[in-house]
């Protein structure tokens, strides 16, 4: 997760100052029904009773000191109250007003940066299939926004440093709010499919070039939300028994791709489009340097016409527009990236592209 924000520090110093305080109040009602019941012997309810008098400062009406180390000790107790009460309510006022102080500036600071968002991904739902989803967004550094109505769950992401905008992601405002209209991406992951289908419905009609990728709980759900404007659906109860299929009769190929997946080879599947400025358009792929400088592994090559070539040969034309689908180390992938962009000096014009 994301480090901790001030506030969140914040709130928990004095959540510590406020324990420490609370802790000391006790210590001194320990304390005083104790001296009361040894030097004036009176039961310890009524010393706890004259104990609770003297904090609260109200006097003393019927049970009173009446000896002189009684009266010496209701001296120095009063004292220690004073201070105490005094302390914890100055620590008390000042987290609140801290707080209150924080929040909105933390929220203004999040509505700043959230106008200003651009090309970033929509979660919607932060479930357990959202907050998986958020975990792998914040790991890649990617930009985005989570939508939650929880406001417990809002609580946790807000405090591991996520931005969050509280409301109903089936709603346009919210959306709106979210800014879906400059957005990426979308991934609907309510826990009710309609719920899902409502989302993907107001997210398309707000944004006809949005990619939405769709959560479906039953497998009914799968066509009415591509019907919805999904052009992706994923029904995690599918994909996990292939997976298991998967492990039980090919565990090699499983194990690969789990690998990949995880990270614990190094390894990453990406895609890269291919800008018209980069020296990879118009020419064939054997011609280009991918392999033998970045070692990365150009595994299909999807065309703009949702044409696509699996294990592309050398003689595959590559066209502005094409996204390579490849596999290769992150630091490589990024290389890749800036020079399909059109980035100059990240890769060695071969020679040979001038004769292609």
């Amino acid at each position: 997760m994301s480090p901790e924000s001030p506030a969140a520090r914040l709130s928990k110093r004095a959540r510590r100052r406020i324990v420490a305080a609370l802790g000391f109040v006790v210590l001194l009602l320990a304390t005083g029904t104790l001296g009361f019941h040894v030097l004036e012997g009176w039961s310890l309810l009524d010393s706890l009773y004259v104990t609770v008098t003297t904090i609260a400062t109200v006097g003393y009406g019927d049970f009173h000191p009446t000896t002189a180390a009684s009266r010496a000790f209701a001296t120095v107790f009063m004292l220690l109250s004073l201070g105490t009460v005094g302390v914890l309510f100055s620590i008390v006022v000042q987290s609140v007003v801290q707080s209150e102080v924080l929040a909105t500036f933390g929220r203004r600071r999040r509505q700043r940066w959230m106008r200003n968002l651009q090309d970033h991904y929509i979660v919607c739902g932060a479930g357990r299939v959202g907050q998986r989803i958020i975990r792998e967004l914040e790991r890649t550094h990617a930009p985005f926004v989570a939508v939650e109505r929880d406001t417990r769950l809002v609580a946790d992401l807000i405090e591991g440093g996520a931005h969050v905008i509280v409301g109903d992601a089936t709603l346009e405002e919210t959306l709106r709010d979210a800014g879906v209209g400059r957005a990426r991406a979308l991934a609907a992951c309510l826990p009710d499919d309609a719920d899902n289908v409502y989302v993907v419905l107001t997210a398309r009609g707000l944004n006809p070039d949005l990619h939405i990728v769709a959560r479906a709980v039953e497998e009914q759900a799968e066509p009415k939300l591509v019907r919805a404007g999904a052009n992706k659906v994923i029904a995690p109860t599918i994909i996990g028994s292939q997976r298991m299929v998967q492990a039980l009769t090919r565990p090699a190929v499983h194990d690969f791709i789990d690998s990949v997946t995880t990270d614990s080879l190094d390894l990453n599947f990406d895609q890269v489009k291919i800008a018209a400025g980069s020296d990879f358009a118009g020419h064939k792929l054997r011609f280009t340097n991918i392999r033998s400088e970045l070692d990365v592994v150009v595994v299909a090559v999807r065309r703009e016409g949702s044409e696509t070539i699996f294990n592309p040969s050398g003689d595959v034309r590559l066209e502005a527009g094409d996204v390579l689908v490849a596999i290769g180390r992150a630091e490589s992938l990024a290389r890749l990236k800036e020079a399909a962009r059109g980035g100059s000096g990240v890769l060695r014009r071969p020679r040979e592209l001038s004769a292609d």
